[in-house]
């Protein structure tokens, strides 16, 4: 049954109601939210570390110093010693002989594209996952939502570990291998939102005009289901990062061990802890400066699309 335009008026208006357009009129969602966030000095701490991360990874052959493959120092390392700071050396040297400030600022980079490139992979099939269950619902809801149960009950990072290895070692298979832990999680939860709104004002205005259940699912529910995914995705950077260095730590990294990264310049560092331990502290605090600045972001953001947090 065709709709006239008044129709179709009136249930984008009931939609934008519920999506939280309602504070102030004429003011979009994004907007109210990025007004939030702008008086929220929580977000702009997470945002300038953030910024902070991606100007360093994209400048990285501009701030680095020398090259972090070259082995400058390596005839003056021994055993039991590393030449600590020196000229033209800020942070010393590794157990390699090379540059330990340029590789941390190059460690930026892998760390940046595993983190974004599992995220986008975990979005979008988990999301698909979660559309064909809170979709359809009924007995395809039911099974792979069990489905989704399973993988739920197995630890992240265990999992993580297993598809590493099934994949071998490469940096294909850590951004795959993390981006399979987060699958289940942005499936239940873009379902979860899918299934508060089933029974939303303009979804029954649109029932009752005879819209489409498909045009009433990807127009209507689907577009007020996101805000929590956006939210997530941005939390879940943080979790990459720390996982991606992790499986590296572990030796589940690419077999190359000359290009820099944070969990493997942190597993390097571990037989001379007592001879220059700020080899490991380094790389640590990278990682932990990284995953806080989204961690802060991604609250903020949740805090500013959240109704309940509204004044």
């Amino acid at each position: 049954m065709a709709l006239s335009t008044a129709k179709r008026e009136r249930i984008d208006s009931l939609a934008a109601l519920a999506s939280g357009r309602t504070g102030e009129i004429g003011v979009s969602l994004t907007k109210s939210a990025f007004r939030r966030l702008r008086r929220n000095p929580i977000a702009i701490i997470g945002a300038v570390l953030v910024a902070i991360f991606i100007l360093v990874a994209i400048f990285a052959p501009l701030l680095a110093p020398k090259d972090p493959r070259i082995f400058y120092l390596l005839g003056e390392v021994r055993p039991n010693f590393i030449p600590g700071s020196r000229e033209g050396y800020p942070l010393g040297v590794d157990r390699l002989g090379r540059d330990e400030l340029s590789r941390l600022i190059y460690g930026s980079r892998q760390s940046l594209l595993i983190g974004v490139v599992s995220t986008i992979i975990g979005v979008v099939a988990g999301m698909a996952v979660g559309l064909i269950a809170g979709g359809f619902g009924g007995k395809v809801d039911t099974v792979v939502m069990r489905f989704v149960d399973i993988l739920l009950s197995i630890p992240g990072l265990l999992m993580a570990i297993t598809v590493s290895l099934i994949l071998g070692f490469n940096l294909y298979s850590i951004m795959i291998a993390i981006a399979v832990t987060q699958i289940p999680i942005f499936a239940r939860l873009l379902r979860g939102s899918m299934l508060s709104q089933r029974d939303a004002d303009f979804v029954l205005a649109a029932r009752s005009l005879g819209v489409q259940r498909r045009k009433i699912v990807f127009s209507h529910v689907l577009p007020n289901s996101l805000s929590p995914v956006i939210v997530q995705a941005t939390l879940s950077l943080a979790t990459a990062i720390i996982e991606a260095a992790a499986l590296s730590f572990l030796g589940l990294g690419p077999a190359d061990r000359g290009n820099p990264e944070w969990g493997a310049m942190l597993a390097d560092a571990q037989d001379f802890l007592t001879v220059r331990p700020e080899l490991a502290f380094y790389p640590c605090i990278c990682i932990v400066i990284a995953a806080l600045g989204f961690t802060l972001l991604g609250e903020s953001l949740r805090e500013a699309l959240d109704p309940k947090f509204r004044r």
